[in-house]
């Protein structure tokens, strides 16, 4: 079993190091693997089935669906619409407009399922915003990488939507997991930047102005057409009245009709987002046809059930796995974007969890949260590059000023780990009905 394990990770390692797709790299991989420890075994039927699964899987549809409403939302003035909505409620609490990125990215998550489009979108207007008005540029650039990646979490997720095809998982029970889960991870940043703020008030900008109740209900009218998707999305799956590929159709008609009523998208522009959905889940259904056919392929080979077995017997006690976990991805995520750590990894450390008393939807939440701890871990981060788009910041700057966030993050991996109940109470409910 050594040698397969040497020559797995020897494979991997040369075939993504030279700069090849990933998906290509891991179906590679497992083609070198079946030619030299299964030579009988016919490896391009197997990939021939792998890539049928995947091309007709159900629960996929959802994917692309998701991605072209993202890609149509991005297109329109949403974001334009959470800072007008939303700046006026916060003249009084502590942190002032700091928490826009916050509540913003929180907003724009429920309805996205992309943690870089949800920095991207918010962060155009926010970031700008709130630097012009004298806000401290750290802060903003730091709370906008942590919040953005609430877009992963709070679904609808993209990568939950993989994870629950690979885990063989409900993606509508998964969804429903990272409800609290999001909440509280950005009532947490939102609560640094209080205490942050409180404690040293020059990091602060100029107040907002002072507005009457009927001038802050009027600016709430901003947020009708994000309010109404997210009703149409979330509320038609949480309600039981569509499934999650249902409830994207919704999502993209209804992004559909705010973009044509706001006048900011065309037909040139819903073809260019259709263009970039469709790159968009190529790449990705490309990656899942090359984890899928390498999983199937070290599955035979014995190797998960080897390191599974070889693990439980250190007497490793489940926190401690988290632990080893955590650091595990966190180090992968300074090389390798988030997708690609969890399709690589999945069919390892997933019976590791099991075998450690967590069920799959638990850890399905651990590891979109270490995923998005990748997202703001340089040098590959992508949140990272976003914000320096954006900003034009160096990239050291927007780590040091990240920091923060990212710690948050990892408290609360142990925070759920120690309390798994955060991720179980509402499926729970679901399974109960």
């Amino acid at each position: 079993m050594g040698k397969v394990i040497a020559t797995l990770l020897g494979l991997i390692t040369l075939l993504l190091g030279s700069g090849l797709w990933i998906g290509m790299g891991l179906i590679g991989t497992g083609a070198g693997l079946l030619a030299l420890f299964r030579p009988n075994m016919p490896g391009l039927k197997l990939l021939a089935q792998q890539t049928y699964n995947v091309v007709v899987s159900p629960e996929l549809l959802a994917l692309p669906l998701f991605i072209l409403m993202a890609e149509i939302l991005f297109r329109t003035r949403i974001s334009e619409a959470l800072f007008s909505g939303l700046s006026p409620w916060l003249r009084r609490v502590p942190g002032r407009l700091t928490h826009l990125t916050v509540l913003g990215c929180t907003m724009f998550a429920s309805v996205c399922g992309s943690s870089a489009a949800t920095t991207a979108t918010v962060g155009r207007i926010t970031a700008k915003e709130l630097i012009d008005r004298g806000y401290n540029r750290d802060l903003v650039t730091g709370s906008l990488a942590g919040a953005g990646t609430l877009g992963f979490l709070i679904p609808p997720s993209t990568i939950m939507i993989i994870y629950g095809v690979m885990a063989e998982e409900s993606i509508l029970r998964l969804f429903i997991a990272g409800i609290v889960p999001g909440l509280m991870l950005a009532g947490a940043y939102m609560g640094y930047l209080a205490i942050r703020s409180w404690l040293n008030p020059a990091l602060l900008g100029e107040t907002p102005a002072r507005t009457s109740l009927r001038e802050k209900m009027v600016a709430l009218k901003d947020l009708g057409p994000l309010l109404l998707l997210i009703a149409g999305v979330i509320g038609s799956m949480y309600g039981g009245i569509a499934s999650p590929t249902e409830a994207a159709t919704v999502g993209v008609v209804v992004s559909m009709i705010i973009g044509f009523a706001q006048r900011t998208l065309t037909l040139r522009g819903l073809i260019e987002a259709a263009r970039q959905a469709a790159e968009s889940c190529a790449m990705i259904g490309l990656i899942m046809i090359g984890a899928i056919f390498l999983s199937t392929v070290i599955g035979y080979l014995g190797v998960p059930r080897f390191i599974a077995t070889e693990i439980q017997s250190w007497g490793m006690p489940p926190l401690l796995l988290i632990l080893v976990l955590l650091v595990f991805y966190v180090l992968l995520g300074t090389v390798m974007e988030g997708l690609g750590i969890i399709v690589m990894t999945l069919p390892i450390t997933l019976p590791l969890a099991i075998a450690a008393g967590y069920d799959k939807v638990w850890f399905g939440i651990f590891l979109v949260i270490v995923v998005e701890m990748a997202q703001i871990t340089p040098p590959v981060g992508f949140n990272l590059t976003v914000i320096q788009r954006l900003t034009g910041d160096s990239m050291g700057r927007i780590t040091r000023a990240t920091l923060p966030f990212f710690i948050i993050m990892a408290g609360f991996v142990l925070l759920i780990a120690l309390f798994p109940g955060i991720i179980s109470f509402l499926p729970g409910l679901m399974r109960g009905n």
